[in-house]
């Protein structure tokens, strides 16, 4: 999904330094070739935000709204399988007429299907897809919908060979390694159940505690950008620590009262926790709204404020800066989590997110 409107699906990253003076002449030594050179190897390079056919890395179509617009282009050209099964078997059955056999080996059959992708391959037309990226160089920031692992990986080995720099995703361990100078292993898990033990889930028990938290406290202050409110609303996905007590997720979509759900609450009382829900964030008549993947820290179908009757320049720059606000309140509410969780009244945080998971009523 593009940054420039609609609903956007991104993570969120940090660089680690300046960028080079000369970035963009490194961007353009790496741009996306020309489409007849496609084959049937990925070919990927850099275009601009404004559209996967947009090379010129050297104009102004890579500057919107104060920042850097990109896209990571993929490009390649496939044969679309049932295509290829009808090719290979119209040559299967011809080669079997002209030699006089009942079947054949599958060494010949392996040579026709290469033969075919050989002579076909060509005539198809390369698929292109794109990971977009906005970087804002006054901020460090940078926003990518590169939201798998793959795709991230795919975009910092391909940022790196650019910039000779890896961005830092946000995540727990970033918060907590440069906020509390604690390292994941060392944070203590949040129990629902009472029970102990299972792999650590920093953004599972992260995302309860948000849970919680905007059912009891809700309003977090901000010291630059004033007072948040936040809301959790369904649908739901909990995911469990291991595999003996029950499935391994359960969804959660019942009408319109998913949160107070007899399934919900099941899920709950399993000790199973929040892996993903739709995060709502509001700052007087501003929204931020969207699907938050706690495990992998990215968001989807992500709703921004609405903004103001401006040129296309100006409603960039709003839309990126409407994300570092939300950044900063993200990060804000993380700072309240882990601060109750490293705190001395560690146990009666916990006791408290317990007993409000267990006196929660069900529908």
């Amino acid at each position: 999904m593009p940054f420039d409107r609609g609903s956007i699906t991104f993570a969120m990253f940090e660089l680690p330094e300046e960028l080079p003076e000369n970035v963009m002449a490194l961007f353009a030594a790496n741009r996306a070739g020309t489409l007849d050179s496609v084959t049937g190897d990925p070919q990927i390079g850099w275009v601009t935000g404004r559209g996967l056919l947009d090379t010129d890395l050297d104009g102004a179509g890579v500057h919107a709204g104060g920042c850097l617009w990109l896209t990571l282009r993929q490009a390649v050209r496939k044969i679309p399988s049932s295509l290829l099964a009808a090719l290979c078997r119209r040559e299967e059955q011809a080669v079997l007429r002209a030699e006089g056999k009942e079947y054949l080996s599958a060494k010949q059959k392996r040579e026709i299907k290469e033969d075919m992708i050989e002579k076909h391959l060509g005539k198809m037309p390369p698929t292109l897809s794109g990971i977009p990226v906005v970087i804002d160089p006054r901020t460090k920031l940078l926003y990518t919908g590169a939201v798998s692992a793959t795709q991230i990986d795919l975009f910092v080995e391909n940022f790196y060979r650019v910039a000779q720099m890896e961005p830092l995703q946000l995540t727990p361990a970033l918060i907590l390694e440069r906020e509390f100078k604690v390292l994941p292993v060392d944070f203590p898990q949040l129990s629902i159940d009472g029970r102990t033990g299972g792999e650590p889930a920093i953004g599972r028990d992260f995302l309860m505690y948000l849970w919680y938290f905007g059912e009891t406290v809700g309003k977090l202050r901000h010291p630059e950008y004033g007072e948040f409110d936040l809301m959790i609303e369904g649908p739901l996905v909990f995911a469990g620590e291991d595999d003996d007590r029950g499935s391994a997720e359960t969804t959660v979509k019942k009408g319109g009262s998913p949160l107070r759900s007899a399934e919900a609450k099941a899920a709950i009382n399993v000790g199973k926790k929040l892996k993903k829900a739709k995060l709502t964030i509001t700052r007087l008549n501003q929204i931020w709204s969207g699907t938050f993947d706690a495990d992998k820290f990215v968001f989807s179908g992500f709703k921004l404020p609405e903004g103001e009757e401006m040129n296309d320049d100006e409603i960039f720059a709003e839309r990126i800066e409407n994300l570092g606000i939300f950044r900063e309140a993200l990060i804000g509410y993380f700072k309240a989590f882990a601060s109750a969780m490293l705190g001395s009244e560690f146990e009666k945080t916990e006791k408290a997110v317990r007993d409000w998971a267990k006196s929660r009523d069900a529908i």
